[in-house]
């Protein structure tokens, strides 16, 4: 063998730092070099170098890097809470509510009986993310009431082992769309606000976001929900996992094996025992 030809251990050990080094330039670091340039392959003969760089002063934790099948979301809470001055300086969710007060702040008040704003465990290590109450959460003030929320019960007790009462369960916005239609973008916009804060607040170690709709507002994308679910995704850091709507599941009850694919995912992730199905 050539002397100068790296040997195929040191070529592959090669190759994976360049794909290192292009990892972390797309994470943002800058002034790292691209592509195979980055690394230049020493001969067989040349005395091995250390591949990790002098530490620099301060911080040198290192950050674990992620493999998303959709972009990761950056935290954007400060730009969000800036529409609503004082909203940062809310340290409980019962003050967040106080917050919202009667809110006027799009045209869904309109037609609402009234703000459907969140129930749950307010310290939950899990969180449920919807899109939008229907008649009966109008009607009740609390999320996923009706037959849709009555399987989102039967899978938080049957399947998951838990007490509905232990996680949080929240919309992306806070009041019936007139029809059950999806929220239009100002709506949204005018709610996101006040779920990020509901997130911030809870702090949970997992979110689910249910459905196309609430996966594609947390996410910040348009990717359909049958290519989300089922893929770890993050929201201001925290581990999101997005699966099929219940009201979806009611049409199309032979996609419920999936959702149970999904949610043994996250019971893993929570370190949970996965309790056996019953096969009625």
């Amino acid at each position: 063998m050539d002397r100068r030809t790296p040997s195929p251990d040191r070529r592959l050990l090669f190759d994976t730092l360049s794909d290192y080094l292009e990892q972390i330039r797309e994470e943002g670091m800058e002034g790292l070099p691209s592509g195979t340039d980055a690394v230049v392959a020493p001969a067989d003969s040349a005395q091995p170098r250390p591949l990790a760089p002098p530490k620099p002063e301060g911080d040198t934790t290192a950050r674990p890097i992620t493999r998303h099948s959709t972009p990761q979301v950056p935290p954007r809470s400060v730009a969000l809470f800036a529409r609503y001055p004082g909203l940062e300086k809310t340290s409980s969710l019962d003050q967040l509510r106080e917050f919202i007060g009667d809110c006027r702040r799009c045209k869904l008040h309109k037609s609402r009986t009234q703000i459907v704003f969140g129930v749950g465990n307010p310290a939950a290590e899990l969180m449920f993310v919807g899109e939008g109450p229907g008649a009966e959460e109008d009607a009740r003030g609390e999320p996923f009431v009706g037959r849709a929320g009555q399987l989102l019960t039967d899978i938080i007790e049957r399947g998951m082992g838990m007490k509905r009462s232990e996680v949080y369960i929240a919309n992306v916005v806070k009041c019936r769309p007139p029809q059950n239609r999806n929220p239009e973008p100002d709506e949204v916009e005018a709610c996101e606000p006040f779920l990020m804060r509901q997130i911030e607040l809870v702090r949970p170690r997992v979110i689910v976001a249910l459905g196309t709709f609430a996966a594609q507002a947390l996410l910040g994308v348009k990717t359909p929900i049958s290519k989300l679910r089922g893929t770890w995704q993050e929201v201001g850091g925290i581990r999101t996992m997005p699966t099929f709507h219940p009201a979806y599941l009611l049409r199309n009850p032979g996609d419920k094996r999936l959702v149970w694919l999904d949610i043994q995912e996250v019971m893993k992730e929570l370190g949970r025992p996965i309790p056996r199905r019953d096969k009625a």
